[in-house]
């Protein structure tokens, strides 16, 4: 492994941000601030700690910190999630 690229986590973490930032910017104005700056905040706080982890990899404690962030940040993105899909369910989100 060369690079965090290389990592599946990344990737999908990637592809999740890639699909949460446009889908976000289709809530109402007034959520564009609040609920949506949430979304695109920890769906990109996942891919960037999974980065940040594999740049202190050599130290395994570290590592695995970052990791368990970014798996804290998917968790609120999937939270974030599901508030929008009960509140406005007429927005679809293609995944």
């Amino acid at each position: 492994m060369s690079s965090y690229r290389d990592l599946d986590i990344y990737k999908i973490s990637f592809s999740l941000f890639l699909k949460t930032h446009p889908f976000s910017l289709k809530l109402p104005k007034f959520e564009l601030y609040e609920l949506g700056s949430q979304l695109r905040r920890s769906s990109n706080s996942v891919n960037t700690n999974i980065v940040e982890g594999y740049g202190r990899r050599i130290y395994k404690s570290d590592f695995i910190k970052f990791l368990v962030y970014a798996e804290a940040s998917n968790l609120e993105t999937s939270s974030h999630l599901e508030k929008i899909l009960v509140l406005y369910p007429y927005l679809s989100i293609d995944c």
